[in-house]
C-alpha cells in the first residue's frame, strides 16, 4: 500500500514537471566592463556586493545564471543569498534563502564561462524588486558585468550576505556577474527577448525607477488577461552596434547566447541598429551599413524560425540634433526603416519612429530628449514607446494584420494556433464572388486549396491543419474576381506541448 502511494505521488510530481517549463523573467547583457565601470572601493575579492532588480513574471521555483564570459581569470563566488529588497541596499531578512551549486554553498567559474544554481523554492511575485547579495572569493581584474543597470549596487567588505540593512556601503549604478533568472512557469508561459543598445538599456531614464521602455512594456504585459504570462528579457547595450563591436559584442555576435539562447523565448525584437548608422558620413557608406544591415536582420529573422521564435522589427527613431545627424546618416535611416516595415520580412513591425517623431519635422523626435542630445528619450518618452507596443503580439495566436484594396476585397489575416497547430487565414469581399486560396511551398508545388468555391459577399475565414508541414516558407495565393494577392508565411506554428 505505501508503495502504491509512494508510486502515485511520484507519477504526480513528474506529471506536474512534464507542465511546466523554465521561463526567463529577468536577463542583462553581459560584456567586459570598462575601466571607469569597475566596482568601487573595497573591490570585490573578499567582500560583499548585493546587487537589486526587478523582475517581470513571477513563480514559486527559482534558478539563477552567473557569468564569467568576458573575465580573463577565475572568480570564486563564496555565498550566494537572495531577498526580496525594501528598498536601497536592505532586505526582509525573513525570506533570505541560499543558493547552491551542484549541493555546495560556493562555486568557482573560470574564465570566459557562466553557471547555473540548483532550482530554489521561492515566492517571486511579479514586478518584484529582489536582492542579490554575493559575497565573492578570488575575483578577476578583468570584469564581466552590465555597467548599465541604471540600479544602483552596494559593497560591503567581508561577508555581509545576511546583512539586513547593509549600511555604510559604498555604492555604484552598474551590475556585476548576475546574468539571468528563470522561473518555473506553466508551458502557456513564454518570453520575449529584446536586442537593443543604449535606448532599449534606459539611457534616459530614472535610476532605480524601473521605467525603461521594455519596463512599461512588461507592466502592460501583466495587466492584460491575454499576456500575463509574457516574461520580458532586456537585452539591451549601450553604445552596442549590430555589425561592430562599438561597445560590447556585436548585435551579430551576441544574438545566440543573449537572445535565442534565453529560456521560454516564443519572440524576439530586434531594435538596433542607430549606433551603425550614425558612424555613416558619405553616400557610399549609407549604401554599405544599409545592405549589411538588412542582410544581419535577415540571418536574425532565419535564425529565429529555426527555432520556432517570431521576430519583430523596430523601427530607427530619428536623431537630429544629435552628432549622428547628417544627410548620409539620415538616407540611410530611412532605408533600414522602409526595409524594416516592409511585407514578408519581419513577422510584425513594432513603429517606433512614427511614434516619437515630430510631426512638423520627421527627421527629428518629438518628444523630450535625454539632455538635449536628440537620440535619448526621457523616463515620458520611455512610457510612450512601451505603452504603444500592440499587446496582441504576444498572444499565443499571432496575428498578422489585414491589407484592404480600394474595392473592399482583403486578405492576409492569420491566426497560427499555438495549442492545435492549426492555421487560419481570414478574407474579405465586397460581392459574391469564386474564391481561389491555395497554399504553395517556396518551389511552387501546391501544398493545399482551402477555398475553391463560391463565397458570399463579407469576411470569412478557412481553416487548414498546418502542424504535419515540414518546418519553413511557404507562400498563400488568394484570388477573387480580378483581386489577387500572394504571400509569405512560416509554417508550421510552434505547437505547446
Amino acid at each position: 500500500m505505501l508503495k502504491s502511494m509512494a508510486v502515485c505521488l511520484m507519477c504526480g510530481l513528474m506529471s506536474a514537471q512534464a507542465q511546466t517549463k523554465w521561463v526567463g523573467t529577468w536577463s542583462t547583457a553581459e560584456q567586459l566592463v570598462e575601466t571607469a565601470n569597475l566596482p568601487p572601493a573595497p573591490g570585490l575579492t573578499n567582500n560583499s556586493l548585493r546587487q537589486v532588480v526587478r523582475v517581470s513574471i513571477g513563480g514559486d521555483t527559482l534558478r539563477f545564471k552567473f557569468s564569467n564570459d568576458f573575465s580573463t581569470s577565475a572568480v570564486t563566488l563564496n555565498s550566494v543569498k537572495i531577498a526580496v529588497s525594501t528598498g536601497g541596499g536592505a532586505i526582509n531578512t525573513s525570506t533570505t534563502k541560499q543558493l547552491r551549486f551542484g549541493g555546495n554553498a560556493n562555486v568557482t567559474m573560470s574564465a570566459n564561462s557562466s553557471v547555473f544554481s540548483d532550482p530554489i523554492a521561492f515566492t517571486l511575485t511579479p514586478r518584484m524588486d529582489l536582492a542579490i547579495t554575493i559575497y565573492f572569493g578570488q575575483t578577476s581584474v578583468a570584469v564581466t558585468g552590465h555597467p548599465g543597470s541604471r540600479t544602483t549596487s552596494y559593497i560591503l567588505a567581508g561577508d555581509q550576505t545576511s546583512s539586513g540593512a547593509f549600511t555604510g556601503s559604498s555604492n555604484t549604478d552598474h551590475w556585476y556577474a548576475i546574468n539571468t533568472i528563470d522561473v518555473r512557469a506553466p508551458n502557456t508561459a513564454a518570453a520575449v527577448a529584446i536586442l537593443g543598445n543604449s535606448i532599449t538599456d534606459g539611457r534616459g531614464s530614472t535610476t532605480n525607477g524601473q521605467d525603461r521602455w521594455p519596463d512599461i512594456l512588461s507592466i502592460a504585459l501583466l495587466n492584460n488577461p491575454g499576456t500575463q504570462q509574457v516574461g520580458v528579457l532586456n537585452q539591451g547595450v549601450g553604445g552596442n552596434c549590430v555589425l561592430s563591436f562599438c561597445v560590447g559584442p556585436s548585435g551579430v555576435s551576441r544574438y545566440q547566447r543573449d537572445i535565442l539562447g534565453q529560456q521560454g523565448v516564443l519572440w524576439v525584437i530586434v531594435f538596433e541598429g542607430v549606433n551603425d548608422i550614425g558612424g555613416v558620413t558619405t553616400a557610399a557608406a549609407a549604401t554599405t551599413v544599409a545592405n549589411n544591415l538588412i542582410n544581419a536582420y535577415r540571418q536574425m529573422i532565419t535564425d529565429a524560425h529555426a527555432v520556432n521564435m517570431k521576430v519583430y522589427g523596430a523601427t530607427i527613431m530619428p536623431f537630429n540634433g544629435n552628432a549622428y545627424y547628417n544627410q548620409y546618416s539620415e538616407s540611410c535611416r530611412r532605408t533600414v526603416n522602409a526595409w524594416i516595415r516592409g511585407v514578408g520580412n519581419y513577422d510584425a513591425v513594432i513603429d517606433f519612429d512614427r511614434v516619437t517623431r515630430s510631426s512638423t519635422d520627421t527627421t527629428m523626435l518629438g518628444i523630450a530628449s535625454y539632455q538635449n542630445d536628440g537620440l535619448h528619450p526621457t523616463a515620458p518618452g520611455y512610457q510612450l514607446m512601451g505603452q504603444s507596443v500592440d499587446l496582441n503580439l504576444f498572444t499565443q495566436t499571432v496575428k498578422v494584420m489585414e491589407r484592404e484594396d480600394q474595392k473592399g476585397y482583403s486578405v492576409g489575416e492569420i491566426h497560427s494556433n499555438r495549442f492545435n497547430g492549426n492555421t487560419m487565414i481570414a478574407f474579405k469581399i465586397p460581392r459574391e464572388a469564386f474564391v481561389s486560396l491555395k497554399v504553395y511551398s517556396m518551389l511552387g508545388k501546391e501544398i493545399a486549396e482551402l477555398a475553391g468555391r463560391k463565397f458570399s459577399p463579407g469576411k470569412h475565414t478557412v481553416e487548414f491543419k498546418s502542424g504535419n508541414l515540414s518546418k519553413g516558407m511557404y507562400l498563400y495565393s488568394f484570388k477573387a474576381d480580378k483581386f489577387s494577392v500572394s504571400r509569405k508565411t512560416i509554417l508550421p506554428v510552434h505547437v505547446l506541448q
